[in-house]
């Protein structure tokens, strides 16, 4: 007799969201850390490596620090993406229940976005701090330290930039940002596998008893509606990505300290004055969409596949 596992009542479907959600967060932002760091240095030109193209700086970290620079500030990474990754899937699923059953047209075609954005906002909330934290760490340059971990980054910040507040700094425009990144992720994502089950059964989708609707995406059609989807939502709100990481960042280098007291506003008018669009609010876009893509094709393939395995996927008819 096959094992059955369902979930047994409420506390046990969130936790099992948890556990998948904070899972494909951390294969998701493992798999593109180098990239990751790259793309702060980029953003926040540094003068080590903003001469630099993706993979000339790639290359340059390797050379000038070590392969294992790569993966600098992953540690912290880790510690905030699997709160963070756990909230928002979590948060989506509960969102979008309770969505579903208000009858309103408006709320009922876009409940998938608005679903998406309030669990970005509310798991944003949650972890930014440790965002702020790990961007200091991977800006870093070795021979060039500041910091020498999480804590004593966060308890350095604290004392010496203000409290609390230099732990949120440039929380606003992460806020904006937030809302239309998470909001067309999982609208795009939903949306893709509503069509790629409707349209394309056979080939991006495979059949599977225990679920009610019978159908789940292959791991292919999990890639491609996560690609799509993650190409959708950076292209929208990337410009707030860069003015965050400009605030986060600010005090790391004299010649970006006057972003440290900026708000939202001043930091994008600046940041569009002194380098204009491709060079200055969409820098680093190259390598944003080589990141992106597979980040986010990673983290909701992996999400699928572990709610699959953790029963959870409850799959959906295409009649």
């Amino acid at each position: 007799m096959a094992l059955k596992m369902e979930p047994k009542n409420d506390v046990d479907f969130i936790l099992r969201n948890l556990l998948a959600g904070g899972v494909a967060g951390m294969c998701a932002k493992t798999a593109v850390a180098p990239l990751d760091r790259i793309k702060i240095l980029l953003q926040a030109q540094s003068v080590h490596y903003k001469h630099h193209g993706v993979f000339g700086g790639l290359t340059a970290i390797v050379k000038q620090e070590s392969i294992f620079a790569l993966y600098k500030g992953n540690g912290a990474q880790m510690v905030r993406i699997f709160p963070y990754a756990a909230t928002q899937f979590t948060s989506f699923e509960i969102y979008k229940k309770y969505l579903s059953v208000i009858n309103i047209p408006m709320v009922q075609h876009g409940d998938k976005f608005v679903a998406g954005a309030a669990a970005g906002v509310t798991a944003v909330t949650l972890t930014y701090p440790l965002d702020t934290i790990r961007a200091r760490l991977a800006f870093q340059v070795t021979g060039e330290h500041r910091y020498t971990g999480i804590a004593n980054t966060a308890m350095t910040m604290f004392r010496t930039e203000g409290g609390i507040h230099a732990l949120y700094r440039g929380f606003v425009p992460t806020m904006v940002g937030m809302i239309p990144y998470a909001g067309f992720s999982f609208y795009c994502f939903e949306s893709l596998k509503y069509l790629c089950m409707k349209y394309a059964p056979t080939s991006l989708c495979r059949k599977c008893d225990r679920n009610t609707g019978g159908l789940v995406l292959t791991v292919p059609g999990k890639l491609v509606c996560g690609g799509l989807a993650g190409a959708v939502a950076q292209s929208v709100s990337y410009p707030l990505d860069v003015t965050r990481r400009r605030m986060q960042l600010a005090c790391m280098d004299p010649n970006t300290a006057k972003f440290g007291s900026a708000g939202m506003i001043k930091t994008l008018t600046l940041i569009y004055r002194e380098n204009g669009i491709t060079k200055g609010l969409y820098r680093g876009m190259s390598i944003n969409y080589l990141r992106a893509i597979p980040m986010v094709a990673t983290s909701f393939s992996t999400y699928e596949l572990m709610k699959q395995l953790l029963q959870l996927d409850t799959g959906m008819s295409v009649a």
